[in-house]
């Protein structure tokens, strides 16, 4: 469903949410992972709604924090340059398409701390530290892409089942 540009946010809000009692609290939204950016809506129209009009910059601020990288690391992930980025920050918005990419982010970290039982300290070296799977790549940078993404989702969904990889 799309949404028209530059409408105004009607109950999509954002704030720092604390990511394990958003996952309780958001039993029937299907993007719990949002909280990771600060958002308090977790059903997928609020969502959409949210990427049309683009997060805002305290989104990529507050997932960098719980990444723990730098904003460098971060834009990179995200493929934003650092000039884009400061023009961001300035804006206080980011564009759809680099929202788009940091949901992409949270959804895999979400992952990867369901896969560590909620350890996100966890999470986050795992997905930082080169792995086998991805040809000494770390998960981290194979998020670039929604494709990479995905073998990183699929990895993690064959840990989960045992399945040595």
């Amino acid at each position: 469903m799309p949404y028209p540009r530059g409408t105004k946010n009607q109950g999509v809000s954002e704030a720092a949410v604390d990511y394990p009692a958003a996952m309780s609290a958001a039993a029937s939204g299907q993007h719990e992972y949002l909280s990771l950016l600060g958002l308090r809506s977790f059903d997928t129209a609020s969502l959409l709604k949210r990427l049309d009009e683009g997060l805002s910059f305290a989104a990529f601020e507050r997932l960098k924090r719980r990444l723990k990288v730098s904003s460098q690391e971060l834009a990179d992930a995200a493929l934003i340059t650092q000039r884009t980025l400061a023009r961001r920050k300035k804006a206080g918005r980011m564009q759809p398409d680099e929202s788009d990419r940091l949901v992409r982010l949270a959804r895999v970290f979400s992952r990867a701390i369901e896969l560590f039982e909620g350890d996100s300290e966890g999470a986050q070296e795992w997905m930082m530290r080169p792995n086998r799977a991805f040809g000494e790549v770390s998960p981290f940078e194979m998020v670039k892409t929604d494709v990479g993404a995905r073998e990183v989702e699929n990895l993690i969904g064959r840990i989960e089942h045992g399945v040595i990889s």
